[in-house]
Protein backbone atom coordinates (compact mmCIF):
# COMPACT_ATOMS: atom_id res chain seq x y z
CA UNK A 1 0.00 0.00 0.00
CA UNK A 2 1.68 3.24 -0.68
CA UNK A 3 2.00 6.09 1.43
CA UNK A 4 -0.43 8.98 1.63
CA UNK A 5 1.63 12.28 -0.23
CA UNK A 6 0.67 15.59 0.43
CA UNK A 7 -0.57 15.54 -3.26
CA UNK A 8 -3.22 13.11 -2.23
CA UNK A 9 -4.15 14.27 1.24
CA UNK A 10 -4.61 18.13 0.12
CA UNK A 11 -8.40 18.93 1.02
CA UNK A 12 -9.45 15.88 3.14
CA UNK A 13 -10.61 17.92 5.93
CA UNK A 14 -13.37 19.55 3.81
CA UNK A 15 -14.35 16.72 1.37
CA UNK A 16 -15.70 14.52 3.70
CA UNK A 17 -17.45 16.59 5.49
CA UNK A 18 -20.59 18.06 4.73
CA UNK A 19 -21.74 21.68 4.51
CA UNK A 20 -24.74 22.94 6.28
CA UNK A 21 -27.91 23.07 4.06
CA UNK A 22 -29.04 26.93 5.73
CA UNK A 23 -27.76 29.42 7.01
CA UNK A 24 -28.28 29.95 10.63
CA UNK A 25 -31.63 32.61 11.03
CA UNK A 26 -30.46 35.39 13.29
CA UNK A 27 -32.80 35.50 16.51
CA UNK A 28 -35.16 38.50 16.77
CA UNK A 29 -36.84 39.36 19.63
CA UNK A 30 -40.49 40.23 19.30
CA UNK A 31 -41.49 40.58 22.75
CA UNK A 32 -40.25 40.99 25.67
CA UNK A 33 -38.22 37.62 26.76
CA UNK A 34 -40.18 37.49 30.74
CA UNK A 35 -42.27 35.47 32.12
CA UNK A 36 -46.12 36.58 33.14
CA UNK A 37 -47.64 37.10 36.33
CA UNK A 38 -50.16 34.07 36.20
CA UNK A 39 -50.86 30.64 34.02
CA UNK A 40 -53.58 29.47 32.23
CA UNK A 41 -55.52 26.26 33.70
CA UNK A 42 -56.26 25.34 30.59
CA UNK A 43 -54.28 22.22 29.79
CA UNK A 44 -55.22 20.60 33.16
CA UNK A 45 -58.93 20.40 32.41
CA UNK A 46 -59.23 16.49 32.01
CA UNK A 47 -62.49 14.32 32.13
CA UNK A 48 -62.05 12.39 35.07
CA UNK A 49 -64.97 9.72 35.20
CA UNK A 50 -65.32 7.97 39.16
CA UNK A 51 -66.44 4.32 39.48
CA UNK A 52 -67.59 4.19 35.47
CA UNK A 53 -67.50 0.13 35.85
CA UNK A 54 -69.84 0.28 39.40
CA UNK A 55 -72.35 2.86 37.51
CA UNK A 56 -72.69 0.91 34.30
CA UNK A 57 -73.41 -2.63 36.38
CA UNK A 58 -76.24 -0.29 39.08
CA UNK A 59 -77.49 0.88 36.21
CA UNK A 60 -77.64 -2.17 34.37
CA UNK A 61 -79.20 -3.86 37.58
CA UNK A 62 -81.95 -1.22 37.08
CA UNK A 63 -82.99 -1.65 33.88
CA UNK A 64 -82.91 -5.17 34.63
CA UNK A 65 -85.43 -4.92 37.47
CA UNK A 66 -87.74 -1.57 35.60
CA UNK A 67 -85.90 0.98 37.99
CA UNK A 68 -86.96 -1.10 41.11
CA UNK A 69 -84.16 0.37 43.96
CA UNK A 70 -84.95 -2.84 46.65
CA UNK A 71 -83.59 -5.42 44.13
CA UNK A 72 -80.18 -3.39 43.30
CA UNK A 73 -79.21 -2.18 46.59
CA UNK A 74 -75.99 -4.48 46.38
CA UNK A 75 -74.89 -2.58 43.44
CA UNK A 76 -76.06 0.70 44.36
CA UNK A 77 -73.95 0.68 48.08
CA UNK A 78 -71.10 -0.88 45.77
CA UNK A 79 -71.23 2.25 43.77
CA UNK A 80 -71.84 4.90 46.62
CA UNK A 81 -68.59 3.19 48.36
CA UNK A 82 -66.65 3.72 45.27
CA UNK A 83 -67.53 7.19 44.80
CA UNK A 84 -66.78 7.96 48.39
CA UNK A 85 -63.45 6.55 48.04
CA UNK A 86 -63.05 8.33 44.73
CA UNK A 87 -63.97 11.81 46.71
CA UNK A 88 -61.67 10.80 49.80
CA UNK A 89 -58.88 10.49 47.00
CA UNK A 90 -59.52 13.57 45.22
CA UNK A 91 -59.53 15.95 48.21
CA UNK A 92 -56.29 14.21 49.65
CA UNK A 93 -54.55 15.07 46.16
CA UNK A 94 -56.04 18.40 46.18
CA UNK A 95 -54.32 19.34 49.46
CA UNK A 96 -51.28 17.95 48.40
CA UNK A 97 -51.37 20.13 45.62
CA UNK A 98 -51.56 23.13 47.38
CA UNK A 99 -48.08 22.23 49.39
CA UNK A 100 -45.14 22.73 48.14
CA UNK A 101 -43.58 19.88 49.91
CA UNK A 102 -43.36 17.22 47.85
CA UNK A 103 -41.47 18.10 44.23
CA UNK A 104 -43.11 17.20 41.42
CA UNK A 105 -42.19 17.81 37.84
CA UNK A 106 -45.60 19.82 36.96
CA UNK A 107 -47.00 21.42 39.26
CA UNK A 108 -50.91 22.73 39.07
CA UNK A 109 -51.64 26.08 37.76
CA UNK A 110 -53.04 27.44 41.09
CA UNK A 111 -49.64 26.65 42.98
CA UNK A 112 -47.78 28.21 39.71
CA UNK A 113 -50.24 30.82 40.24
CA UNK A 114 -49.66 31.56 44.10
CA UNK A 115 -45.80 31.35 43.43
CA UNK A 116 -45.64 33.65 40.40
CA UNK A 117 -47.45 36.35 42.20
CA UNK A 118 -44.80 35.40 45.18
CA UNK A 119 -42.15 36.62 42.96
CA UNK A 120 -43.37 39.09 40.47
CA UNK A 121 -41.43 39.19 37.45
CA UNK A 122 -42.15 43.02 36.51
Amino acid sequence: MPAMTPRFTVGIGRAFGRKPCREPVPFQEILPLKLKDSVSGKGEKTSDVACLQDMAVMLACFKKHDFNQALCSKEISSFQSCYSKFENDREQAKNMDNTLVGAKSRLPYKTLNKILKKYPSS
